[in-house]
């Protein structure tokens, strides 16, 4: 049974930082791609960063390019998502997801056929 629980979400002021983590069980992480969405009040769903499993190749969403980082820690089944300068338009629910190492997702992009899905952390960034 794959679980994926996001923790690290919050309150804070524009400018300021916070650290998503997403603790991953059944399974081991080393071959998954791991990916963070975020959805905001109104918005369709956003791909926001995904980084793939055996080989760590990184995207971000434009508007978070310079600012946030993925990472992950295969030992700890961990992925993070840190989030620096954030601004207003960040807020949203934010979703740790994943999906099987399948060969038909080797050639497709990162976040894409995604199938297990956390059950999301509140941002919430204030002007």
């Amino acid at each position: 049974q794959v679980q994926l629980v996001e923790s690290g979400g919050g309150f804070v002021q524009a400018g300021e930082s916070l650290r998503l983590s997403c603790a991953a069980s059944g399974f081991t992480l080393d071959y998954y791609a791991m990916a963070w969405f975020r959805q905001a009040p109104g918005k369709e769903r956003q791909g926001v960063a995904c980084s793939s499993g055996i080989e760590d190749k990184i995207q971000y969403l434009d508007s978070v390019k310079g600012r946030f980082k993925i990472s992950r820690d295969n030992a700890k089944n961990m992925v993070y998502l840190e989030m620096n300068n954030l601004k207003p338009e960040d807020t949203a629910v934010y979703y740790c997801a994943t999906r099987v190492p399948r060969v038909e997702n080797v050639n497709t992009g990162c976040l894409l056929n995604m199938q297990f899905w956390g059950k999301g952390s509140q941002v919430t960034v204030s002007s």
